[in-house]
Order: structure tokens, then sequence, then C-alpha cells
């Protein structure tokens, strides 16, 4: 049996946020690939079940699913500071590094360099997201009816395009059923229930492995409806506060009152992911409101997909925008950027703070766990629908297939896989094989 893990330091679970905001390339599946990767894995902070669960929560919120994960999965390792630190990180070197290919865009243009990274090091997240999709479904699949309800997950995404939310809802109520009917028809037990047999549940050797299990109770901050409200009167506060410095030194405080407002909305509507808004916040901020045209959309877009962290902070692209078309300066662009950031991202850290500590409370209702269990098997149908459009999207950008990018597909399943090179290594490889075929190019 092997014996579970020293508890991380603050420092060094520091550490690994930092990395993951600058290298959480792929949208959402890469990113959960990562920290898969890395807390399951590689350290065992958190066990393969633990982990599960705290996604199907995520993945029921609005917002950026990936975000929430790490705010939450920190919460498990550190509390509120934790939750905070992994929350903040993962979305602060995206919005760095947007922020400066913002500036380059509005004042030199196109940068063919940071192009010629991604032909590389976009393939290479494809082969971490195909490998992570292996290796849920191979821990999460553990029955024919797990089996049946990815695969309709998988259908309903990717073939009948189903709203994510309502694939979650019918695999939960599979869950239900299953469990009432299982239960009922049990004698075995009062529960009715066998999750070594029926779930993704670990074994017990498995679960002793690890440092956080499915026995671990987080009482960092037990739930209370006081708690809850208190969390929901300091998210108010922090709602509330830029605007009112806005309301007492900003010349046009209706455009910036609408900005806020307009990406509050977007943040609370975003179920499914950041391709189910954009459509909406397009439509809005180009046709509505002008904040920018179609093209520059089009162009943000390009460099939201160029950074690491969550695909939703192509919005703060459209605030940059916004601010610096309604102002004409790059101070006022970096507010709208500023802006965006804080009130699309301040939702996901209450829902987390708020529920978290409920989940942990409930994680020992079997009802719970039965239904989490068809819950993260429609989530591995959702991650290979992910993992095919990604696919689609680097291997065939304009109708044909690039070469390039499918070479170096190849190559970086065979090292993750075949050679087993570090996750972080070949990321890094993959920037530099891109600035290499650059140079190479212009010479």
């Amino acid at each position: 049996m092997q014996a579970p893990p020293i508890a991380p330091t603050f420092r060094e679970a520091l550490g690994f946020w930092l990395r993951l905001g600058f290298i959480g390339f792929g949208g959402p599946a890469g990113q959960i690939a990562i920290m898969h990767d890395y807390l399951v894995d590689k350290k065992r902070w958190i066990s393969n079940s633990k982990f599960l669960n705290a996604l199907n929560y995520c993945m029921l919120l609005p917002g950026p699913e990936a975000q929430q994960l790490a705010t939450y999965t920190g919460w498990m390792l550190h509390g509120t500071r934790g939750g905070l630190a992994a929350g903040i990180l993962f979305v602060l070197p995206s919005a760095l590094i947007l922020w400066i290919l913002s500036v380059l865009y509005v004042s030199f243009g196109h940068l063919p360099a940071v192009q010629s990274v991604f032909d590389f090091l976009k393939p290479a997240v494809v082969a971490i997201v195909a490998g992570a999709v292996v290796k849920i479904g191979k821990k999460s699949l553990q029955t024919p009816l797990h089996y049946a309800v990815a695969l309709l997950a998988f259908v309903a995404i990717y073939l009948l395009d189903i709203p994510f939310p309502l694939i979650l809802s019918g695999a939960m109520l599979v869950g239900v059923t299953k469990y009432f009917v299982q239960r009922e028809n049990s004698t075995s037990s009062a529960t009715g229930l066998d999750t070594q047999k029926s779930g993704p549940k670990s074994s017990q050797n498995e679960q002793a492995a690890y440092l956080i299990r499915d026995d671990t109770i987080l009482t960092a901050r037990p739930w209370t409806f006081k708690n809850l409200l208190q969390n929901a009167g300091i998210a108010a506060l922090l709602w509330l506060a830029p605007l009112l410095l806005l309301f007492a030194y900003a010349n046009d405080f209706a455009f910036w009152k609408q900005l806020s407002l307009f990406f509050t909305k977007a943040a609370l509507v975003t179920f499914g992911g950041a391709y189910a808004v954009l459509p909406y916040v397009a439509q809005v901020s180009v046709e509505k409101f002008a904040w920018l045209s179609n093209a520059e959309m089009l162009d943000g877009l390009a460099l939201g997909e160029t950074t690491p962290g969550p695909l939703i902070m192509v919005l703060a692209f459209v605030g940059f925008m916004a601010g610096y078309h309604h102002v004409g300066n790059l101070g006022a662009a970096t507010l709208g950027l500023g802006l965006t950031v804080w009130y699309t991202f301040l939702p996901s850290f209450l829902f987390i703070f708020a529920g978290a500590p409920f989940i942990e409370r409930h994680q020992a209702n079997p009802a719970l766990k039965y239904i989490l269990q068809f819950a993260t098997a429609s989530v591995a149908g959702v991650m290979l629908s992910l993992c095919l459009h990604l696919a689609a999207a680097v291997l065939t950008p304009q109708q044909e297939v690039a070469w390039l990018p499918l070479a170096w597909l190849l190559i970086s399943l065979v090292s993750l896989q075949y050679f087993k090179i570090n996750l972080m290594t070949w990321i890094g490889l993959s920037v530099l094989a891109g600035l290499s075929w650059y140079f190479i190019r212009s010479v």
C-alpha cells in the first residue's frame, strides 16, 4: 500500500498555480488535463474521485469551469487563501498577456512570431487532452450504463449541439433513477449501493495513497447559512466598489456602468463554456453597442486562442477595445480590460466559496455520490467532444489538412504517451520549436 504524500506547503502549491496560469493552453479540456496530471497523478494531493466530484460541481455552474476547478482544488488544499491564490493566478497571467497583445495589436498590428509558436503549441495541447480523455475515461466508466451515458453525452453535444447543462442534467437524472431503482431492489444494505462496482470509486488501497480522499472532511470553512450570506455580502461589496469609484471619478459614468453591467450579465449566462457565450457577446458588443468591428472581434478571438488561461478571457479584449474606441487612449482601454476581467470572474469565486463547503458537507450522502458518478460519465463524453473540436480547429483551420500541426501532434502523442516526457517540459519544447521554426522561415 502506497503511503499518502506529505501535505504541500502553501508556497509549494502557489508555485504550481503560477505555472498553470502561464501554461494553461487549450481551453478547459487542456487546463483540466494539466491539473489532473499534476494534482492527482504526479503529486497525489487529491484522489481521482475527489477531483472528479469537484469537476462535476464546477461543470454545473456558469462561468469558466477550469478556473472554478482550480479555485475549488486550491480551497481543498489551503482553505480560502488557497482558493483565492489558485483562482487569481489562473486568470492573472492570461489577463496580463492579453493586455500586452492588445496594446501591440492597436499599436503595431499582427504578430507572426506568436502564430508560429502556436502552430506547435496547439497540436501539443491536443495530444495532452487526448491523453486526459483516455485516462479519465478509464477511471470513471465502470459499467455498461456509464459507457452508454458517456456515448449519449458525446452524441448530444458533438452531433446535436445540445447545451451542456441539459446533458449534465440528463445524466444526473439517470443517476437519480438508477439510485432509487437499485435501492428498491437491493436487500444487501440499507442504501442498496455498491459503489465499488457501480461508479468511479477508487479502491481503499488506491484512496490511501492520496492526501485528500473521499473520506477526507474539509473543515476550513464549514457550510452554514450564515457563511453563505457572508460570502454573498462580500461579493456584493466587491461588485459595487468599482462602480462607486467610477461614479465619483469617471467623466462618462454611463459608459462604464453599461460595460460593467453587460459583462456581469455575460458572466452569469456562460453555461456551456466560452463558445456558448461568445456569439452573444459578439452580437451585442458589435451590433448594439458598436464597441468594436466584426474584424476586430475575429482578431480578438485569435488573440484569445494564443493566450493561456480560460478562453472566456476573450471578453477582456472586447472590454479593451470598447475603452479604446470610446475614449481614444490606452489608459481607458486598460481600464476597460480590467473592469471586464473583474466582473467576468468575480461570480466564479462566489460560486466556489459559497458552494464548495456545501458539497463537502454532503459528500457522504450516497444519493449524491451516485448522481455524481453519472455526471462524471457525461463529462468524459463531453471532453471527447472538446478534444475533437480542438483537433479540427488545429488540423483543418482552412478546410484543408495543416501538415505541420499534424506532424507535431503525432510527435507529441508519441513523446507524451510512449516516452512519458513530462507534460510541462513538452509544452516548453513546443514553444521553442515554434520560435525556431519562425526564425528558420525568416532567414
